[in-house]
């Protein structure tokens, strides 16, 4: 079964972040003989006063294929969070069928992203819908950010991929045809959708996150030509990240 599980707050303010506890969880995850990592992405959270958060108030959902009982994955999850989270953090873990998260656990993720919603809420929306949202550390109030995180992942349209197969490696050069066959990369094209042909050649640079569009892995680019190193390059980091907060 094809899984969404929600994390968050499980860092502090000189360690790892939980972008990068996102993905050793889905490398742990991946060596057990039951589980398989589709991708992470991360997802912007509201940042005002009254919000705690760490350094960006972003969340985490990684896409897993999970062939076992859905409480041996529960279970492998928090026990890893739980060693592994940072000291004083107040780890929030959710785990739904991807199936299984409606509209008003995506709503809930829209909202987290421009107001103060609170764990009550979270708590109390998860119950009521079977959803399995733990508090493992701390004040809990993780729980928000993994709510959030399932449902901003589930609407196919909000974060960037900060785990994809293949993706974070790549530097240089690539035919867009390769790119889309041997990565987790569904489609190359441009901020107004312009999909690019499959014999074209993009400069990737170094920075490669994909953002989720229409529930596909998109990597945007822009015109190269004129340049010496592609006909087509990836668009800045700061247009990504504008594109995916």
């Amino acid at each position: 079964m094809h899984y969404f599980i929600g994390i968050d707050d499980t860092d502090d303010v000189v360690g790892p972040g939980t972008g990068h506890r996102a993905r050793a969880l889905g490398g742990f995850i991946a060596t057990d003989n039951r589980g398989e990592l589709a991708g992470i992405t991360r997802h912007q959270l509201l940042v005002a006063p009254g919000v705690p958060y760490t350094s960006h108030n972003s969340s985490a959902c990684l896409a897993v294929t999970w062939h076992g009982a859905a409480e041996a994955l529960a279970n492998l999850c928090r026990g890893y969070l739980v060693d592994d989270a940072a000291p004083g953090s107040d780890v929030g873990l959710c785990i739904v069928p991807a199936k299984d998260v409606g509209e008003s656990i995506q709503f809930f993720g829209h909202r987290a992203k421009c107001e103060i919603v609170d764990m009550a809420e979270a708590f109390a929306l998860a119950a009521g819908r079977g959803i399995l949202l733990e508090g493992l550390t701390g004040t809990r109030c993780g729980v928000i950010g993994a709510l959030s995180a399932v449902g901003l992942r589930a609407t196919g349209g909000d974060g960037r991929f900060i785990w994809l197969r293949g993706a974070r490696e790549l530097s240089g050069i690539y035919a867009r045809g390769w790119l889309c066959a041997e990565t987790g990369i569904d489609e190359v094209a441009t901020l107004d959708g312009t999909v690019v042909p499959e014999d074209a050649t993009v400069n990737v640079g170094n920075w490669v996150r994909p953002v989720l569009r229409n529930w596909r892995a998109t990597l945007l680019v822009e015109s190269a030509d004129g340049t010496a190193d592609g006909r087509w390059r990836c668009v800045s980091r700061d247009v990504v990240k504008a594109c995916s907060n």
